[in-house]
C-alpha cells in the first residue's frame, strides 16, 4: 500500500491523477449540488414552525458539517507530511485550506441569517457559534502560516503543527450543544433521521453536491500548487509553456 502511496504522491502523477479526476468530480458536484438545492429551495414543503426560512438549512447544515470535516481532512493530510515526510501531503492540505475558510464562512453567515428570525439576534456567543468562529481563525492562521515563509518544508511543519493543536476544536464544535446549555439546536446527526424525509433528501443531495464541490476545487487548486513548486522541473515547465498536456 505504502509503495503505491508513494508513486501516486510523486509530483508528475499527483497533477496527471487530479487532471483526470477533475472533469467528474465537477459535473458530479455540479449536478447533485443543484439537485439538492432546486428540490429544497422549489419543492420541499415548509416547515410547520420556520415555513420557508428553514430552507437556508440546505446552505448552512453542510456548510457546517463539511467545515469540520475538511479539518479533518487536513489534519489526516498534515499528520501524514509531518510523519512521512511527504512533500505532496502538504500541499494537499494547504489546498484545502482556503476551501474550508470558505465553507466555514459560509456556515457562519447563513447560521446567522437562521438565526436572527429563530432567536431574535444575529449573532450571540453561543458555545457552538464561537467554536466554529474559532475554527475559522484556524483556517486562516494555517493560510498565513504557509505564505509565512520561502521555504515549501518549513511552511508546511509550522502549518501542520497548527492544524494538529486545532483538531481539538473539532470535538467542541459537534458536542458543544450537549456539553454546555446553548440556544443551537442539537445535531440531527449524519443520517438527519429527525427530520421529515420530503426535507431530508434534498438535504442528503445538498450535502453530498458539498462534498464533490470540495474534491473537484481541492483537486484544481492542487494542481496549480503542484505546478508552482515544481516550476522549475522540465516537466512542469514544458506544461507552463503548453508543449505538454497532462
Amino acid at each position: 500500500m505504502w509503495k503505491w502511496l508513494h508513486q501516486w504522491a510523486r509530483p508528475e502523477r499527483l497533477y496527471l491523477l487530479c487532471g483526470r479526476l477533475i472533469p467528474w468530480c465537477a459535473v458530479a458536484g455540479t449536478s447533485t449540488l443543484l439537485l439538492g438545492w432546486i428540490w429544497g429551495f422549489g419543492f420541499a414543503p415548509a416547515d410547520y414552525q420556520q415555513g420557508d426560512s428553514f430552507r437556508i438549512m440546505y446552505l448552512h447544515v453542510p456548510a457546517a458539517m463539511w467545515s469540520m470535516g475538511i479539518y479533518a481532512s487536513m489534519a489526516i493530510a498534515a499528520f501524514t507530511g509531518l510523519v512521512w515526510q511527504m512533500k505532496m501531503a502538504d500541499l494537499v492540505a494547504a489546498a484545502m485550506a482556503p476551501i474550508g475558510a470558505v465553507f466555514t464562512f459560509i456556515a457562519l453567515v447563513t447560521g446567522s441569517a437562521w438565526g436572527k428570525p429563530m432567536w431574535g439576534t444575529w449573532w450571540i456567543w453561543d458555545a457552538r457559534l464561537t467554536s466554529e468562529l474559532v475554527l475559522l481563525f484556524l483556517y486562516m492562521g494555517a493560510i498565513a502560516l504557509y505564505h509565512a515563509f520561502d521555504d515549501r518544508r518549513t511552511a508546511g511543519r509550522a502549518a501542520g503543527i497548527l492544524i494538529l493543536v486545532g483538531v481539538v476544536n473539532l470535538p467542541v464544535i459537534h458536542f458543544s450543544v450537549q456539553w454546555w446549555n446553548t440556544l443551537h439546536q442539537g445535531s440531527s446527526g449524519l443520517l438527519q433521521q429527525a427530520i421529515d424525509p420530503s426535507m431530508r433528501t434534498p438535504l442528503r443531495w445538498s450535502i453530498l453536491g458539498y462534498l464533490l464541490t470540495f474534491v473537484s476545487l481541492t483537486l484544481m487548486r492542487l494542481r496549480n500548487l503542484i505546478l508552482f513548486t515544481e516550476r522549475h522541473r522540465p516537466w512542469a515547465i514544458d506544461v507552463a509553456q503548453g508543449g505538454r498536456k497532462l
